[in-house]
């Protein structure tokens, strides 16, 4: 738009903040008069152009590699040849024909980031719930009168209509890219009829980067054409029967829900072949809820059990037993730090997953309260880590003469500090 710009010489194209407005706006009206914000179908087959069009050539040229896969390797300077959807080559010097290039001196070209639960549909309300937590408590206090149940899920998200639903899907989705997450989880409870399930995979298909689609319930209260969760066979079959292409879908099986109701979401993903993914953490009775499908009886007829195709959400406040049965059945735990330290959802369980020698991924949640920024999840996640071990540390020292230890050597036993090559690293 201005060569001053893009060559690094930002100027002001407005003079006033006023000016700025009113650009924005003629902006807004004139993308609305040519209809750019529709959705449109979504196809497996229709991959967006500049990204990963079907045998689209293109070669990264010249940049510094970090791959962060010890198979692969690291490089000062190398080249990533990527043909659609695919990378076919990373090292130096690669022929790449008549590929286009991308010249990517001087920058670093590494994995975009992996953001395995983002509610997507609260786009629009960033910041809205910034001091709040996740329920009232009655204390008549800033956080704790407008909060994440009363106002997202209950007032909020039961008067999205399907175009809501796609708006919000493509610009987190698009926002998230800009900020160099390629691969998102999308957990929205906006499930309320079958079209809002469409314009929510629309927009995902949309937006071109990888995604799983989590079809979950509809918060708030539901109207005559709420399909959750049967509805899940038809979307698998619409849209995600092909195992090659930038999509897949996860089921919500939410434990809040009531035993007859995520008895059934479970079977049905598991019938479908689908991981299957809930909440879990401190409030809403769910920590006996988990020890139940940890001893395998979980469910309306006792008949559900945890297993390695389930994906946990937070899991803070859980019990030893249930934390064994997540460890033996090699079940996946996504953590949000920012927001499990800010909403009460509970300690983060970062040492727990260490003394049971597992890993976490990382997600940012509900951009309503906290940033979606990436780099603001692995700071937090490092740095909640070490304070905590170091004041472990700290703690086993003495501090009464005769002898005193104010600076002791970490005890056997002490889970090791973090280090940003383990932050960068995290699945």
């Amino acid at each position: 738009m201005c060569r001053l710009c893009d060559e690094g010489k930002p100027q002001n194209h407005f003079g006033s903040r006023r000016n700025f407005f009113k650009g924005v706006a003629a902006t807004g009206i004139a993308a609305a008069s040519l209809n750019l914000f529709a959705p449109r179908p979504a196809a497996a087959d229709d991959p967006p152009i500049d990204s990963s069009e079907l045998g689209r050539r293109y070669v990264i040229r010249g940049g510094s590699v970090m791959s962060l896969d010890p198979n692969v390797g690291d490089f000062a300077q190398a080249d990533v040849l990527v043909e659609g959807k695919k990378i076919l080559a990373v090292g130096p010097n690669l022929r790449a024909g008549d590929a286009a290039v991308i010249d990517a001196t001087g920058r670093i070209v590494m994995p975009g980031f992996i953001d395995t639960h983002h509610h997507q549909f609260e786009t629009a309300l960033r910041s809205f719930l910034a001091d709040g937590i996740l329920i009232n408590d009655s204390s008549n206090s800033p956080s704790g009168n407008t909060t994440y149940y009363e106002y997202i899920l209950l007032k909020f998200a039961p008067v999205y209509r399907p175009q809501d639903v796609y708006i919000n899907e493509l610009f987190g989705g698009l926002s998230q890219l800009d900020d160099g997450v390629t691969t998102v989880h999308d957990v929205s409870q906006i499930h309320h009829t079958p079209q809002h399930s469409d314009a929510a995979i629309q927009a995902l298909f949309d937006t071109g980067r990888r995604f799983a689609f989590g079809y979950f319930e509809g918060a708030g209260t539901n109207g005559p054409h709420y399909a959750y969760p049967t509805d899940a066979s038809r979307i698998k079959t619409q849209y995600f029967s092909s195992t090659d292409q930038l999509g897949t879908m996860i089921m919500g099986g939410e434990v809040y829900l009531g035993d007859a109701v995520y008895e059934q979401s479970w079977k049905i993903g598991r019938n479908l072949g689908l991981q299957i993914a809930a909440h879990i953490l401190s409030p809403f009775g769910i920590r006996p809820i988990l020890d139940q499908l940890a001893a395998g009886n979980g469910g309306a007829n006792h008949d559900i059990a945890m297993g390695p195709d389930n994906l946990f959400i937070h899991m803070t406040g859980m019990s030893d037993s249930g934390w064994q049965g997540v460890h033996d059945v090699g079940a996946q735990v996504s953590i949000a730090f920012p927001i499990e330290m800010n909403m009460r959802h509970g300690m983060p369980p970062i040492l727990k997953m260490q003394s049971l020698g597992m890993e976490p991924s990382l997600s940012t949640d509900v951009e309503c309260t906290m940033t979606a920024d990436f780099f603001t999840q692995i700071r937090v996640c490092m740095n909640m880590q070490r304070m905590m071990v170091n004041q472990m540390v700290l703690e086993q020292g003495t501090f009464s003469p005769p002898f005193p230890n104010d600076w002791p050597t970490p005890a056997a036993g002490t889970p090791p500090l973090l280090t940003t090559r383990d932050c960068a690293t995290v699945p």
